[in-house]
């Protein structure tokens, strides 16, 4: 797999590290300064052993007893008050930095272009987005704290050591060089292991979401079982990549026992031999036994710790990838600015491709005058939804033009123009949220009054206002709470109160029975005066009143013209208008019965 093979650019997630520690280094200065404290304070108990064992074992003076005592009670009392402090400080730190990193990838990500969500996973982006920024912790929170605080003890501990016995300092320490080298080759092995576990994590998660999220067509196919082994699978690779850490991180920690053993035994021969040499004394190998089980502590530490800022420099990694991404804003930037538009549209041989060599459109060219509806018909895969996501701006043509008002869109500001638009998509998302929220997505600024009005438009008021909570309904996931129509309706609903220039209603009344299209036409008609409208649907009282109307086949313009033009011309479109017509007719005598018109015979399907 890419993941596999692919190897964390450390040079870049340091550099994002050391922007993260920057913008945390007056907290981390104070952490600093207390944890020096602590540390300090923390060494008074090792360093009584040698007044304990010369001047009140060996010189008989245990009047010390009691002042001793008083020290180690302070230094203790000192080293758990400014343990908690640092604790506070550098965790606040650590969730400050965790907060704003997700906040900024949030943002980033929101900014990217359409076709990176066509090819990735949403779960995949919400695990960038909050588990990857988790490791920032052990940058300014406790993780760094705890290195700093380990160095501070070891180089204390190495010179008390030394000053104690150097040659048997020495000695330990080509102990210690063997231990650092071993653990710089672990943490080597180690690092491409954590982050194949971010990726793992994340494609697990994004499979899972997708599964959560089409629950009724996983009930609905018995394919129940088929997604626990989809899931089982993930949760294995995730599992042996979790295994390959513990028996990784477990093998340092043993080894860091061994070496432990190594000086204790290192230390008792020469030690001893020096105390019965009568080159230390006895409350010296006391206190250069605590030295050197406080120095033993810190290297402990620091094998836990760098398993951990391994885990986060690897989730900065991944973060710093998609944070490389240009996103539209990116894009914008140098563009012409566009306050105010007529809405005249225009495609200048356009071309279009989502896989190089597969072309989808082909040298499409019209114009939609400002204030007009233009209607798109054809068969299925015909390029319809295609010419809509490229008035949208959702993708960009490979060859030819899109303008607006005479102005290439690719020269243009991207949200200048997007705020001019109107959208209700085949696919009607509502969010999981009142319905007042939902309709109120398109204006925040709106008030009940408009949203009243707009809803009643759409023929959307009849029903909410039967609801026991009116507009404060809540719709539930994608609202599946309402029905197809009525999710329909509150999409529409929404469009009218963005109140656009441009609007673009792409199977639209879908969802609609005949009662309820007729309903909203006449709101629809209201809707469109004034506004250039594109229009694909599947029913031929939406489109009749077009301007023009555009039969699209394969890529290309077959026909256009108005719809009476366009039966007279008895081509394409009057082929699919009598096979319309006959199931309209029926319907109309058989109000029961389904339109179920061969796909490729439909006048409008998503193209």
């Amino acid at each position: 797999m890419d993941s596999e093979k692919k190897k964390t650019d450390y040079s870049g997630a340091w550099a994002e590290a050391r922007k993260i520690v920057w913008n945390a280094r007056w907290r981390l200065l104070l952490g600093s300064v207390l944890l020096l404290i602590s540390r300090l304070a923390g060494m008074v108990l090792p360093a009584s052993t040698k007044f304990i064992g010369d001047e009140v074992f060996v010189n008989q003076r245990y009047d010390l007893i009691k002042w001793i005592a008083l020290a180690i009670g302070v230094s203790t009392l000192v080293q758990g008050t400014t343990s908690f402090a640092l604790s506070q400080i550098l965790g606040v730190a650590a969730q400050r930095a965790i907060t704003e990193m997700r906040k900024r990838v949030q943002a980033h990500v929101e900014r990217l272009p359409i076709s990176y969500f066509d090819s990735t996973q949403s779960g995949q982006l919400i695990s960038r987005i909050m588990n990857d920024a988790e490791g920032i912790r052990n940058l300014v929170g406790t993780g760094l704290g705890q290195i700093l605080g380990s160095l501070v003890t070891a180089t204390i501990a190495i010179g008390v050591l030394l000053w104690l016995n150097w040659q048997l300092t020495m000695a330990t320490m080509a102990v210690l060089l063997v231990f650092g080298g071993a653990l710089l080759y672990a943490f080597k092995v180690l690092r491409p292991v954590f982050r194949e576990r971010g990726q793992i994590t994340a494609e697990v998660t994004g499979r899972l979401g997708e599964s959560l999220s089409g629950i009724r067509v996983v009930k609905a196919y018995t394919a129940e079982r088929r997604e626990d082994l989809s899931f089982a699978r993930g949760a294995h690779r995730l599992f042996r990549n979790v295994a390959k850490t513990v028996t990784g991180v477990s093998a340092v920690s043993s080894f860091s026992s061994i070496v432990i053993g190594a000086i204790a035994v290192v230390m008792i021969v020469i030690g001893g031999n020096a105390v019965q040499a009568g080159t230390m004394t006895l409350g010296d190998f006391l206190m250069y036994i605590s030295f050197t089980f406080l120095l033993a502590l810190p290297i402990i530490e620091l094998t836990s710790i760098g398993t951990q800022i391994t885990e986060a420099l690897a989730g900065l990694d991944r973060i710093r990838e998609v944070m490389s991404m240009p996103t539209e804003n990116n894009e914008d930037e140098g563009r012409e600015s566009l306050r105010v538009i007529k809405g005249t549209v225009e495609f200048r041989d356009v071309e279009f491709e989502y896989e190089e060599g597969l072309p989808v459109l082909k040298g499409i060219s019209f114009t939609a005058e400002a204030g007009t509806t233009t209607a798109l018909v054809g068969s299925s895969g015909s390029g319809k939804s295609t010419i809509l996501n490229l008035v949208l701006n959702f993708v960009r043509p490979v060859k030819g033009v899109v303008s607006i008002d005479g102005r290439d869109l690719q020269q243009i500001k991207l949200g200048d123009y997007r705020r001019n638009l109107g959208v209700v998509l085949q696919d009607n998302f509502l969010f999981d949220g009142t319905i007042l929220d939902n309709i109120r997505f398109a204006n925040p600024e709106a008030g009940l009054e408009q949203i009243r009005e707009v809803c009643r438009i759409a023929n959307a008021d009849e029903f909410i206002e039967k609801f026991p909570n009116s507009y404060e309904t809540v719709v539930g996931e994608r609202g599946v709470k309402l029905s197809g129509g009525q999710r329909q309706r509150i999409a529409i609903a929404r469009a009218l109160l963005a109140d656009p220039k441009i609007l673009i209603l792409d199977e639209a009344t879908s969802s609609l029975d005949s009662e309820s299209e007729a309903l909203i036409q006449e709101g629809l008609n209201r809707l469109r005066a004034g506004r250039t409208t594109f229009v694909i649907a599947h029913r031929l009282s939406t489109i009749r009143s077009a301007d023009q109307i555009l039969v699209v086949e394969a890529g290309e313009i077959v026909e256009r013209g108005t719809h009476d033009e366009l039966i007279r011309l008895d081509g394409r479109y009057k082929q699919l208008y009598d096979k319309q017509y006959r199931f309209e007719q029926n319907l109309f005598i058989n109000p029961g019965e389904d339109f179920t018109s061969p796909q490729e015979d439909r006048l409008s399907t998503t193209g």
